[in-house]
């Protein structure tokens, strides 16, 4: 049975965001709100679909966490739909993204109109820079700056390698962060395989602006990875 259900919810995901993407291109001359609204309603089309399909529930704790201001989310990253999911769960996320997604047809290019941050991850202390400023620059629309500290994506069960940009945003801007475990890995793996069950984001207590890099560091890998051990340990 999984097996048809998979096959069932790649056939959908595939068709629906293929679909979904060409008819976004008329969002490119109107203001980023309708853009915004298409990706959050392509998010939500893909979260029925796994639950109707895959038997995949989506559930969300640590509700009094969520932001729902400006506010900087640093997220455990496992899969592809740790990223795209934000748009449904998030009022107004924005994402810091690679470069080289831009050359994705249809995808970089909504990334773009999104006002997504783009980093080049060879740009060193120039990129880091840029990062700051254009977090600064999303966080005055009220936006939610999603950053995945690891990256790229972790196997399930591995503790994550924290890149230094999350420090730079951290130091600079001097807010809070929102710490995110999850578990998609378990349900969403690499392959076509979508095993059952319930996909969990887990919002957690914000850490408080203004402490040491090293001891933030610390705080922030323990928070997400003890979290996400404990939901990969629950969804396995």
């Amino acid at each position: 049975m999984i097996y048809l259900r998979s096959f069932l919810f790649q056939l959908f995901f595939w068709l629906w965001s293929v679909v979904w993407a060409i008819g976004m291109i008329v969002t490119y001359p109107l203001p980023r709100r309708a853009n915004t609204w298409s990706l959050t309603t392509w998010s939500k089309g893909v979260i029925w679909g796994l639950r109707g399909l895959a038997g995949i529930r989506v559930e969300v704790r640590g509700e009094q966490y969520r932001p729902t201001g400006p506010a900087l989310v640093a997220a455990k990253h496992q899969s592809m739909f740790d990223v795209f999911s934000q748009f449904a769960l998030l009022p107004d996320a924005c994402f810091v993204m690679k470069k080289e997604l831009l050359m994705v047809p249809l995808f970089g290019w909504h990334g773009l109109k999104a006002g997504m941050i783009v980093v080049d991850r060879e740009g060193h202390s120039a990129a880091l820079k840029k990062l700051v400023r254009d977090a600064v620059d999303r966080m005055k629309e009220t936006r939610q700056v999603v950053i995945f500290p690891e990256g790229t994506r972790g196997p399930v069960g591995v503790p994550g390698d924290y890149k230094p940009g999350i420090a730079a945003l951290y130091r600079e801007m001097n807010l809070p962060v929102t710490p995110l475990a999850l578990n998609c890995g378990v349900h969403w793996p690499r392959g076509w395989l979508r095993p059952p069950g319930t996909i969990v984001f887990e919002y957690l207590p914000p850490i408080p602006a203004g402490l040491k890099r090293g001891e933030f560091m610390r705080e922030l890998q323990t928070r997400i990875d003890t979290a996400t051990k404990a939901l990969e340990d629950e969804g396995l």
